[in-house]
């Protein structure tokens, strides 16, 4: 039976050069219709704790979240699954940094720039400031991180930094973290507090 994971693992495989034969036999049996492009895997963690937390099943929609492993990558990634490729529609979050990546990228694919929504610094950024340092440092105690935070928070390079960018650069520091939190600070945002990228991102599927 063909999954998501199963296309995702085969889209991964034709990006880096191998065939798109099984990519494109699965983007059928699923009967897939729109990709959804994302620079990493907490970005992933978080649409789909957004979209889960709004009772959608994506899948079922015909809709696949693709992490491409950096921004630098979505040329390749528009190419493959876009108009050139797959002929799927596109959608995706950017950060602000790394838009020209993303505007030469689908300008080669012929994709449309429609669809992509624009982080500010990116969707970790977006998240800790809708929900507000205090209430993101409670969600870090209760997952047993106060000793790894108070500890990242004495080291030189962060005395004096801002909160808010102290807990997006902690968020960051291990490996699995970024991924843990994109889906808590999700879950954790009230309705009216979900980042307009994010929110937008999920209304365009």
């Amino acid at each position: 039976m063909a999954d998501m994971r199963a296309f995702r693992d085969e889209v991964s495989r034709w990006a880096a050069g191998g065939p798109g034969d099984t990519a494109s036999d699965l983007a059928v049996q699923l009967g897939l219709r729109t990709a959804v492009l994302l620079e990493g895997p907490s970005d992933l963690a978080a649409v789909e704790a957004l979209a889960a937390r709004r009772g959608r099943d994506l899948a079922a929609e015909g809709v696949c979240v693709v992490p491409m492993g950096g921004a630098m990558s979505v040329g390749r990634y528009a190419g493959l699954l876009g108009p050139p490729g797959l002929g799927l529609h596109l959608r995706g979050l950017c950060d602000e940094g790394e838009q020209r990546f993303y505007d030469r990228g689908l300008e080669r694919a012929r994709a449309p720039h429609r669809g992509f929504f624009v982080c500010a610094a990116d969707l970790e950024d977006e998240l800790i400031r809708a929900l507000g340092t205090a209430r993101v440092e409670e969600i870090i105690r209760a997952e047993g991180d106060s000793r790894a935070w108070q500890t990242f928070q004495r080291q030189p390079a962060q005395l004096g930094r801002p909160r808010h960018q102290q807990l997006r650069r902690f968020l960051g520091t291990k490996k699995g973290r970024k991924i843990r939190y994109g889906s808590l600070l999700v879950e954790t945002l009230d309705p009216g507090q979900v980042p307009a990228p994010l929110d937008d991102l999920l209304a365009s599927l």
